[in-house]
């Protein structure tokens, strides 16, 4: 496909910029496969804007008369308003951002185009493999192995090819694991504890269903993380409510009685459609500019936005306090062991690892926790 298939009108003059905060600015909109470019014409401060196709969200039209106005909402929270002469113009670029926007095929993000005007110093491939983070490990214990039994994703199709599990646990156990736990998300090795030799590891709910199913080999591989005589904490971030309910549709929670050294905690985190609605409340709250201060306020705390973020900051501090103060090794999931299980392990780590808190050690753990 190409994408001047989906460019009906490429430009357009007399386009006014709006954005909160700053004064209206008259020039040139471009549209090319990737992005939206918008120069001034002004002589004295030349302005341009680009902004990505992908980083677009959502738009709207309105139209007064012959004028056409398009509002974009990105999903860097900006909203940018564009006043386009010509009711026909207007809906050309509009149904072409709205295409470009929203390709289907990976391979046409801009990534796959773009082609740097500078020296490549780094392959970012292979910056952070899983090899380099366990030679980082094993220079500190020999607990744990390298596992390659996810090769071509055969076994959990949202893990790694290679995850790092207890020496103790063979191939054919994790396999078995897999089946116990939704997704086939099992238990792997998330952060390592210097201090202390504890461990974090993350995973997705077990299967236990209302027959109350059990798994030895998914209680041996949890209990293969824990020091004698040491206990451990199981966070789980659905309410104790919603992990009962879940337990009707084949899902549920670690038992007490087949796991007796782990202790649960339930921490709620809200699920991504609540939390998309309350970012949607405090965009529109940040970008109108009529309010007064008690009215900015009470939108900001009707979106519920800084009550999502403490829940999260309170459930990632409540996994480094374990790991560091109590000395206890931690397993976080939710139910799918995705979203709210990566946002409390990789702000746990962010707390209790130096490393993760520079620039390099940041990048490491995105691609570690949220990429791979």
């Amino acid at each position: 496909m190409e994408f001047a298939e989906l460019i009906k009108t490429p430009r357009a003059d007399n386009v006014v910029l709006h954005r909160p905060f700053y004064l209206a600015v008259e020039g040139t909109l471009c549209l090319t496969g990737h992005h939206l470019i918008f120069s001034s014409r002004r002589q004295d401060n030349a302005e341009e804007l680009w902004l990505l196709h992908s980083n677009i969200d959502s738009i709207e039209k309105r139209f007064v008369g012959s004028l056409g106005t398009i509002v974009i909402k990105c999903k860097d929270l900006r909203i940018i308003q564009l006043d386009i002469p010509g009711m026909e113009e207007c809906l050309n670029i509009a149904s072409s951002i709205e295409a470009l926007s929203t390709l289907d095929s990976v391979t046409l993000m801009y990534p796959f185009f773009y082609r740097p005007m500078f020296e490549i110093v780094e392959d970012g491939w292979r910056s952070f493999l899983p090899d380099q983070e366990f030679e980082l490990l094993t220079s500190l214990t020999d607990e744990w192995r390298l596992s390659c039994i996810n090769k071509e994703f055969s076994v959990c199709p949202s893990y790694p090819p290679v995850v790092i599990v207890p020496k103790s646990i063979d191939d054919e156990a994790l396999r078995k694991v897999a089946l116990f736990r939704h997704g086939n998300r099992f238990p792997v090795l998330s952060y390592y504890h210097k201090k202390n030799g504890m461990v974090m590891m993350r995973s997705s709910q077990p299967l236990t269903g209302t027959n109350g199913r059990r798994c030895k080999e998914d209680e041996k591989l949890i209990n293969a993380t824990l020091r004698p005589g040491k206990r451990g904490y199981i966070i789980d971030t659905r309410s104790l409510n919603v992990a009962q309910q879940a337990r009707a549709k084949g899902g549920g929670f670690e038992q007490e009685a087949h796991y007796p050294q782990w202790r649960r905690i339930h921490k709620c985190i809200e699920r991504f459609n609540i939390l998309q609605e309350s970012l949607i409340k405090l965009v529109e709250a940040c970008n109108d500019q009529s309010h007064n201060m008690d009215r900015w306020l009470s939108k900001l705390e009707a979106s519920n936005w800084l009550t999502h973020i403490k829940e999260i900051l309170t459930a990632a501090c409540l996994a480094a306090q374990c790991i560091d103060r109590e000395g206890a090794s931690v397993l976080v999931h939710g139910t799918e062991g995705t979203d709210s299980t990566l946002q409390v392990t990789s702000l746990a780590q962010i707390i209790l690892d130096p490393r993760c808190r520079t620039i390099r050690g940041f990048e490491s753990l995105v691609v570690r926790e949220w990429l791979q």
